[in-house]
C-alpha cells in the first residue's frame, strides 16, 4: 500500500505516504487511504502524529493522470470526487493530536494544503514550493480555507494567482513553514521529544483552545471559557502533577513514561 501508519514504542504515529515514483503524487486511493489512517490514528492513545513522504520530493500535489480521468465525470461526480481530498484536509486538521510535517524536496498544488493542515511543519533548506493550479487551468479550491489562514490572504493574492516557484525562506517568512533544517531526522527527533517532554492532555487540550480561540471576538463569553478552560485543567490529575513536580523540582511521570 502507498500509505503506511506506524506506531513507536513512545507512542508517536508516523504516517508515511510512499510513491516515490510518482513523486508522491496523490489519486483516489490515496486520499482514500491517508484519511483511513488519519482517522484511526486520531482514535488512538498516542502523543503525536508524524506526516512525511518517501523519496527525493515530498508531493507533487494531485496525480494528473487521475485529474484528467476525472475530466470524463461529471460535475456531480466531480463534486463528490473534491469532497474526498476536502474531508482529507479536514480530518488532517482536526486530529486531536498534535501534528509535525517534515517537507523535503518539491511540493506543489494540494501538497501545501496538507504542509498548512498540520501544527508544525519543517523542510528542508532547498524545498521548493508552488501553488500550480492555475498553470493547469485549475483553482487552489479545497485548500485555500487552510493555505490562506497559514499565508494570510494577501500572500495568497499574489501566489494563488501567479503559480510561481518560491523557496523555502519564502515559505518560512510566509508563515507556511516553521523552520528549516539540513538534517529532517534530526529535526523529526528534536520536535517529538519537545512534544513529548510536556503534558499529554495539556497538549492536546492547548491545540482546541486554539480553535476555539483564533478569530473570535474577545468578549464576555470568549473570557468566562478561557477561565474555565484553565480552571479546569489546573485541578485535573495531570495539572496537579505537572504542578507537584515543578515544585518538587523532579520530572513529571509522563517524561518518565515517554522515555522508557
Amino acid at each position: 500500500m502507498p500509505v503506511t501508519l506506524t506506531i513507536t514504542k513512545n507512542k508517536v504515529a508516523i504516517l508515511e505516504l510512499s510513491r516515490p515514483e510518482k513523486h508522491n503524487a496523490f489519486n483516489a486511493e490515496v486520499i482514500a487511504e491517508l484519511i483511513k489512517n488519519i482517522d484511526y490514528a486520531s482514535g488512538l492513545d498516542v502523543r503525536a502524529l508524524i506526516f512525511k513522504t518517501e523519496g527525493k520530493h515530498f508531493s507533487a500535489g494531485a496525480d494528473l493522470a487521475w485529474m484528467k480521468s476525472m475530466a470524463d465525470n461529471n460535475y456531480d461526480e466531480n463534486v463528490a470526487d473534491s469532497l474526498e481530498l476536502a474531508k482529507l484536509m479536514q480530518v488532517l486538521a482536526t486530529c486531536p493530536h498534535p501534528t509535525l510535517c517534515l517537507v523535503q524536496g518539491a511540493a506543489f498544488g494540494g501538497a501545501l494544503g496538507l504542509i498548512a493542515c498540520c501544527d508544525i511543519a519543517i523542510a528542508q533548506h532547498n524545498s521548493k514550493f508552488c501553488l500550480s493550479e492555475v498553470k493547469l487551468g485549475l483553482i487552489p479550491a479545497v485548500i485555500s480555507p487552510y493555505v490562506i489562514k497559514a499565508i494570510g490572504e494577501r500572500q495568497a493574492r499574489r501566489y494563488f494567482l501567479t503559480a510561481e516557484v518560491f523557496n523555502a525562506e519564502k515559505a518560512l517568512e510566509m508563515g507556511l513553514i516553521h523552520e528549516l533544517s539540513d538534517d529532517l531526522v534530526k529535526s523529526e527527533s528534536d520536535f517529538t521529544q519537545l512534544l513529548l517532554n510536556n503534558g499529554p492532555a495539556a497538549v492536546k487540550n492547548a491545540k482546541a483552545l486554539i480553535n476555539e480561540v483564533a478569530g473570535n471576538e474577545i468578549n464576555e463569553a470568549l473570557i468566562a471559557h478561557t477561565a474555565k478552560r484553565i480552571a479546569e485543567i489546573r485541578v485535573s490529575e495531570e495539572g496537579q502533577e505537572g504542578l507537584s513536580a515543578f515544585f518538587d523540582k523532579r520530572a513529571p511521570r509522563w517524561q518518565n513514561a515517554a522515555n522508557e
